[in-house]
């Protein structure tokens, strides 16, 4: 079964990281292999990683000290699926729009997941919300309402954040008790999508499997020591900074508004039906037309 929605084979479609001449050329120029004998190196990338997240001077952070424990995850879907496996006795829910993973991992085991906009919050629930929101690269609506809720119904929140480093003007507020994990992930923000470089916070160690790996140091060093020269080297603003007035020219010329995130242009006006994505916006990728 092929996944559904996918757009990729479209001009505007799919959602991929800017293919930065500058960044493709200092990549080339690392040592990896040597990581292999870094025994630590995950956990570096991790440390320096939050340190990254913090640094930036066009959003703002609140909440993510709370986070205390950090682990290496393989991109974020490795994340998504630990927490599926936690919360397999409930009902999945997300919005209308959001990444598709989390549908074709319920699809065959929860059918009984639903969409935000279909049924009211329960106790049994448990939420996946990116932030940025995946379907528009800006906050996601009613968000605080959201986060209120499931604070009240007792209902576990992963926040995906892979959309970090390449958006401004975005509150990334974590101050929410519902808020169980949080994932980030740079294959956004660099052209490393295949590296699969992620990292999970939580706020305790509940010795699962994602901690287990992290204990016995059995992680990938090499996408690790990718990741960490990466972030040392270019901030988490760069992208944004680097690209945010040609979105702003393209989004001109399609007659579309440019979204928080800079790879995004939506169209709130149906001009692009052909890009819908299940809500009421749709959303365009511009990531292929930037002069990198």
């Amino acid at each position: 079964m092929s996944a559904p929605n996918d757009k990729r084979q479209l001009p505007y479609g799919g959602a991929f990281a800017i293919q930065d001449t500058e960044i493709i050329d200092f990549m080339k120029s690392i040592n990896l292999l040597d990581s292999l004998w870094e025994e630590n190196i995950t956990q570096e990338f991790c440390k320096e990683y939050k340190d990254w997240i913090s640094a930036t001077e066009i959003n703002s952070i609140k909440g993510l000290e709370k986070f205390e424990y950090s682990v290496f995850s393989n991109g974020t879907s490795q994340a998504f699926d630990m927490f599926y496996i936690k919360n397999k006795n409930r009902r999945f829910r997300c919005a209308k729009g959001e990444y598709i993973y989390h549908q074709l991992a319920w699809r065959n085991n929860w059918p009984n997941w639903k969409y935000i906009e279909e049924d009211e919050l329960r106790e049994n629930d448990a939420m996946v919300i990116s932030l940025p929101f995946s379907n528009t690269g800006n906050s996601p609506e009613n968000l605080d309402y959201i986060f209120d809720q499931c604070t009240k119904l007792n209902i576990p929140v992963l926040v995906d954040c892979v959309y970090f480093g390449t958006c401004a003007g975005i509150e990334f507020n974590f101050n929410y008790d519902c808020i169980t994990d949080l994932v980030f992930g740079l294959s956004k923000t660099f052209p490393v999508a295949h590296s699969r470089i992620g990292m999970r916070l939580t706020k305790q160690d509940d010795d699962d499997l994602m901690f287990v790996y992290d204990k016995i140091n059995y992680n990938n060093r090499i996408s690790a020591k990718l990741g960490l020269e990466l972030i040392r080297n270019y901030g988490p603003d760069y992208i944004y900074n680097k690209y945010s007035i040609q979105q702003i020219k393209l989004c001109k010329e399609l007659n579309i508004k440019p979204s928080s995130t800079v790879i995004f242009g939506l169209d709130e006006d149906n001009r692009y039906p052909e890009y819908s994505r299940g809500s009421k916006v749709n959303r365009l990728g511009l990531h292929k037309h930037y002069d990198v």
